[in-house]
């Protein structure tokens, strides 16, 4: 009876989370506009996607900047983890402790503190404030994942590599990369989740000239969710998951090789 039980919780767990993506999916091969109910099997919301420019122009801007923010967060905060890791210095404590006040602060308070800050240098708000605002709030995801890899790795290792003449360099690719390359990769895919999915941050800091994906579907789901958008989030699923399985096979071979 309890694993019965168990089994259920499990089930319902499962269905409230994927059903809804299901349905999704579906609506976006659906020939009624509204999805109530099944019309028949249909492309011509992606082709209606594909003739709505505003929505391209946001998805490339969108994964323009996830791309790049991912991969410069990640570059930043491997190289910071393997600083924390590697050397003992004055306020090492202190700077542990602002990264996890910036994953805990609220988003609006960090999205005021970023928009102040770029008003008072004279930044205009657009690509860049939004780049640099999105590097920002990944920086610390990748610190910490990377930083909870590196410390379950035996520090003899790299001892022994020094006595055997190893520079620093060669420390950094031949071990510490290797060791903490699935930290990495997940972090990369993390950053660019969260710069693809990021609203409040995003609606604070881009200019009325550069728009996103995820703003630009908050504004048009007001007025009802459009089979357009149905397909467009049926693709980003595809693109995510493609992404994943990509980051699984060349996990898996990193390590067979």
């Amino acid at each position: 009876m309890k694993k019965i039980a168990q089994t259920a919780l499990l089930g319902s767990l499962f269905f409230f989370l994927y059903a809804p993506i299901l349905v999704l999916v579906i609506n976006a091969f659906n020939q009624s506009r509204y999805g109530i109910e099944w019309h028949g099997f249909t492309l011509k919301w992606y082709q209606s996607l594909w003739h709505n420019h505003g929505l391209m122009e946001a998805m490339v801007n969108s994964i323009t900047v996830g791309i790049t923010a991912a991969t410069i967060a990640t570059m930043i905060g491997t190289l910071t983890a393997v600083a924390l890791f590697r050397h003992q210095f004055k306020g090492k404590q202190i700077v542990n402790s602002l990264l996890f006040i910036i994953i805990s602060a609220p988003d609006i308070i960090f999205a005021i503190a970023l928009l102040a800050v770029f008003l008072l240098l004279g930044m205009p708000l657009g690509f860049w404030s939004l780049l640099i605002a999105h590097i920002t709030f990944c920086l610390p995801f990748v610190v910490i994942s990377v930083s909870a890899r590196l410390n379950d790795f035996d520090y003899r290792v790299i001892e022994a590599a020094t006595d055997l003449g190893a520079t620093e360099s060669k420390i950094f690719w031949k071990i510490l990369v290797p060791m903490a390359f699935p930290a990495i990769l997940s972090s990369w895919l993390l950053s660019f989740a969260l710069s693809l999915d990021d609203v409040i941050i995003s609606s604070f800091i881009t200019g009325p000239n550069f728009e996103i994906l995820p703003i630009k579907i908050y504004s048009m789901v007001k007025l009802g969710v459009s089979p357009e958008i149905n397909a467009l989030t049926s693709l980003i699923l595809v693109f995510s998951l493609g992404m994943v399985f990509g980051s699984y096979i060349l996990n898996r071979y990193i390590k067979e090789n």
